[in-house]
């Protein structure tokens, strides 16, 4: 399944599989080192069904790749998917940032 790009992909939708506890718990376990969902339920407080369709969820945005290695499917995060998501977020840190600054420099020579 090719990875959704980030510009066309609703952010609502990546957010909302990054809001879930478990799927968070997911994915840094899978940061750690891919893993199957079996493996994962051996980690995590997580039936392996549950691990299964957090997966499924995590996948469908785009935050997870799955690879077959020999009988089982191990996953593994996408890491430029990742920096995707990060370059975005921090674009957006840096309008409020400048945003605040041009606050701050007005009420600054408006106390002049």
């Amino acid at each position: 399944m090719p990875v959704p790009d980030a510009e066309t992909q609703a952010p609502v939708e990546l957010f909302a599989a990054l809001a879930d506890d478990s799927r968070w718990q997911i994915l840094v376990e899978l940061s750690r080192a891919p893993a199957s969902a079996s493996a994962l339920a051996d980690r995590l407080p997580i039936s392996r069904q549950a691990i299964a369709k957090h997966l499924r969820v995590l996948t469908d945005v785009g935050l997870v790749a799955a690879a077959k290695v020999g009988r089982e499917v191990r996953y593994e995060p996408v890491g430029a998917r990742l920096s995707q998501v990060a370059r975005q977020l921090d674009a957006i840190a840096r309008g409020w940032d400048r945003r605040l600054e041009r606050i701050k420099s007005l009420a600054e020579d408006a106390n002049r």
